[in-house]
């Protein structure tokens, strides 16, 4: 499959994005649990470039292949604390929300707020709704896996 856009985005585009990316970085969560988080919805969703771009950055960010292998099946492995899973079923349940599934129900809510501020949780919500974004543009422009932007 051949990407369909070649080519830099705008400026501002660039700009909207840093801006955000700022906005998930000041909100107080380390970076791997952020990056385990875009890996997940990236999995979910079956978009390649960013489940390429969240091994890398967990990577960079001295995750183990075991867990980065077990991501895809966290429930069923001790390898997470409850804090990651209360932000993996966070991610899942916020990706999930298509053909009558139940979304963000109380009970993962709850676990996700035992275990992170408010702002922490805005920015994990953040990098949720952003993975989601970007794995929708690049199913649209059909993105090739190999980048790490």
């Amino acid at each position: 499959m051949e990407a369909r856009v070649k080519g830099t985005p705008s400026p501002d585009l660039i700009t909207a994005i840093t801006h955000l990316h700022k906005a998930i970085g000041a909100g107080g969560v380390d970076g791997g649990l952020l990056s385990l988080v875009h890996l997940r919805a990236s999995q979910i969703n079956g978009c390649a470039p960013c489940v390429y771009a969240g091994v890398a950055g967990a990577k960079k960010a001295h995750e183990t292949d075991e867990r980065l292998h077990h991501v895809v099946a966290w429930r069923e492995t001790p390898f997470f604390t409850e804090e990651e899973r209360a932000a993996l079923a966070l991610t899942e349940a916020a990706t999930r929300i298509q053909d009558g599934a139940p979304g963000v129900t109380d009970e993962i809510w709850e676990a996700a707020v035992d275990h992170f501020s408010a702002e922490q949780l805005n920015a994990i919500i953040l990098e949720i709704a952003m993975t989601n974004f970007f794995n929708r543009i690049n199913h649209t422009i059909r993105e090739q896996a190999g980048k790490s932007w």
